[in-house]
């Protein structure tokens, strides 16, 4: 069953009401703030490319308190192990029995701080839980609830010691994006309320937990006109067409972008998606699956100008389809 109209206008004004109350803690990032909840009740999980200091931190944080969630955050170094993620399987010997110790993952939203530090064998313990919201140790599952997100993030400028991640792991990441530094204006209105360490400390629930499963099934209801996955299958195809890539946008990134482009609509307030939610969405969950041949990056090319070019030569739709 579609979503209603009166559904969708609902889905508007609380999904407005959460971004205010982070931009609260995280002043002058509607945009991001935006597309990192969108991500979450789309189900997938967030890369962000950014330089220490910039608010990761707070921005986990006060997305959980938003949503009367729970948070942890992980700082991925070369010698941490898949367990310390995961969790361990430990024998009580007062009952004579193994029993399970959970890890971090366990949180309706978990900060993988510089995951690219981390081994490629502690990088991949990762995969599962991304993928299944479920961990699985000594061959028992356990699930980490609704809703989970990963915010995983990375410094774009210091290298060394760190592992590129895989574009396995890559691709898992329903969208990349930064938080960036603030404007002048915002960061005067920080720097006079820097008295505050936590202020995610002092923001109101929302919703709960409960109510934001509830909109991820509301959101993944919403009409999507055979026209416009069409267009997205189009520009998906342009991509692996592209002369500067050696692999293109995969089946996952193509499914991520309708999902994302379900929720984007609701958040507008329509119950439908149009050609433009594709567009606006492009960048942030394509460019980061794109892996460009070696020498047309050498002369310049990047992820952004490969998509940017299949936007600019597929035709989009000319009609709005509605439910």
């Amino acid at each position: 069953m579609s979503m209603t109209p009166e559904q969708a206008a609902w889905f508007r004004d609380t999904f407005t009401r959460l971004v205010d109350n982070v931009d609260i803690a995280l002043m002058g990032k509607r945009e991001v703030v935006g597309l990192v909840l969108a991500a979450m009740l789309a189900e997938g999980h967030v890369l962000l490319e950014d330089a220490p200091g910039t608010g990761k931190t707070s921005l986990a944080k006060a997305l959980a308190a938003s949503v009367q969630g729970t948070s942890n955050r992980i700082q991925f170094t070369p010698d941490l192990l898949p367990s310390d993620v995961t969790g361990v399987t430990i024998y009580d010997q007062q009952n004579h029995k193994f029993e399970f110790h959970r890890g971090p993952v366990f949180a309706s939203i978990m900060l993988a701080d510089e995951i690219n530090r981390a081994s490629p064998k502690t990088q991949s313990a990762l995969l599962e839980v991304m993928e299944e919201s479920r961990v699985t140790v000594d061959g028992v599952a356990h699930d980490v609830g609704r809703p989970f997100l990963v915010i995983a993030t990375q410094n774009p400028i210091e290298q060394a010691g760190t592992y590129k991640l895989p574009e396995a792991q890559l691709d898992r990441f329903m969208i990349k994006t930064s938080i960036g530094y603030p404007s002048l204006a915002i960061a005067e209105r920080i720097l006079a309320g820097a008295v505050d360490r936590n202020p995610s400390a002092q923001l109101t629930p929302v919703i709960t937990t409960g109510a934001v499963a509830d909109m991820a099934d509301l959101a993944a209801s919403v009409h999507i006109d055979p026209a416009v996955a069409r267009y997205t299958a189009q520009l998906v195809e342009a991509t692996r067409a592209a002369e500067a890539t050696r692999l293109g946008v995969s089946v996952r990134g193509a499914i991520s972008m309708i999902r994302m482009a379900k929720v984007y609509a609701a958040a507008q307030g329509r119950h439908y998606v149009i050609p433009d939610d594709i567009k606006t969405l492009a960048l942030p969950v394509w460019s980061h699956r794109l892996v460009l041949d070696p020498e047309a990056e050498f002369s310049g090319v990047t992820a952004e100008k490969v998509v940017q070019r299949a936007l600019d030569d597929v035709e989009a739709p000319l009609a709005r389809a509605t439910a």
